[in-house]
């Protein structure tokens, strides 16, 4: 498909990316209510998804960005919305990104799509829903992508995917995040996957993890190659970057896809906008708006273009609904 041509035009506050990417979270003060279902697994652990229902026909998957949950503001923001517009939210907490911790010494990765498909199954299984739709923000946006393009003989209802803020390509993300300017960001995320593997080694001693490299990892490559490649399997975290990375399986999605990075998302590198993968794909579109900030997105203070984001999730959902 050709590129598109963003209409994404903010007022002058929001072309600071890093402002645009951290208003929703400091001073939207937003809320909504779900109802929990858990979801147990095959190996004897649990997802649990929230619900925002209107007793639609219509339900979107939403998948939170690395450390988020349902509580996100931007999952929240865009429930709300599309609730406004009669569709249903579901919103997957990755395991140990809810209220509770999951019940293994493992809990998710950026290419970890298992979950993802118990989910759906999950909704399938409700007879309710005619069509479905994967929401996904960031490191959730990566899932959702490797997850179309791995997943064969999908049900007729998955209608496709809309990815939002996504490092395509999780090693150039990853060295971008440890740039000067990102390393707020860096360490706020290191500040809570430290913490949290930190305790699941003292919940699980037999998971065998080196505890002063937890303690020491600054970048997120020192983490990956302390817990999340030994945990899941993966020689280092070379090799989980280049095994998940969701570019290298776009040109397998054949569900209607639409993918928005901003120009000017401080955690994208070069490597994470799929011209060449989107250009000549026949069911993927790419969006590259000059702003937006890294899941940001906001237009206005006030006035009617208050949710361009939410707003253009919904104008791709109703273009392929059936």
């Amino acid at each position: 498909m050709p590129l598109l041509k963003s209409t994404y035009e903010p007022a002058v506050l929001f072309r600071n990316n890093h402002f645009n990417t951290a208003y929703k979270t400091l001073f939207s003060a937003e809320t909504i209510n779900y109802a929990r279902e858990r979801i147990n697994t095959n190996d004897k652990d649990f997802i649990d998804l929230d619900f925002a229902s209107v007793d639609s026909k219509t339900v979107i998957l939403a998948l939170h960005g690395l450390e988020g949950s349902s509580k996100s503001k931007y999952i929240i923001s865009v429930l709300n919305y599309l609730n406004s517009q009669n569709i249903d939210g579901a919103a997957l907490n990755f395991r140990g990104c809810g209220d509770e911790d999951n019940n293994k010494p493992y809990s998710y990765h950026s290419g970890k799509t298992d979950d993802v498909d118990l989910a759906i199954s999950h909704l399938l299984a409700k007879n309710i829903y005619r069509n479905i739709f994967l929401l996904s923000y960031s490191m959730g946006g990566n899932v959702a992508l490797k997850y179309m393009g791995t997943f064969k003989n999908m049900p007729d209802e998955v209608k496709g995917a809309m990815a939002i803020s996504v490092p395509c390509d999780l090693e150039g993300s990853a060295i971008k995040l440890e740039s000067f300017h990102n390393i707020l960001y860096q360490n706020m995320f290191m500040k809570t996957l430290k913490e949290k593997s930190l305790l699941k080694l003292h919940r699980f001693p037999e998971a065998n993890l080196n505890k002063n490299a937890i303690k020491n990892a600054i970048t997120f490559k020192d983490f990956d190659n302390a817990v999340t490649a030994p945990l899941f399997g993966y020689k280092n975290a070379k090799d989980y970057w280049e095994k998940n990375n969701s570019k290298q399986f776009i040109h397998e999605i054949d569900k209607p896809t639409l993918i928005i990075n901003a120009l000017d998302d401080s955690f994208l590198s070069e490597s994470c906008y799929p011209y060449s993968e989107a250009e000549n794909h026949k069911k993927v579109y790419l969006e590259t708006p000059k702003f937006g900030g890294h899941v940001g997105f906001n237009s206005t203070l006030f006035g009617k273009d208050l949710f361009w984001s939410e707003k253009r999730v919904f104008q791709f959902i109703n273009h392929n609904i059936s």
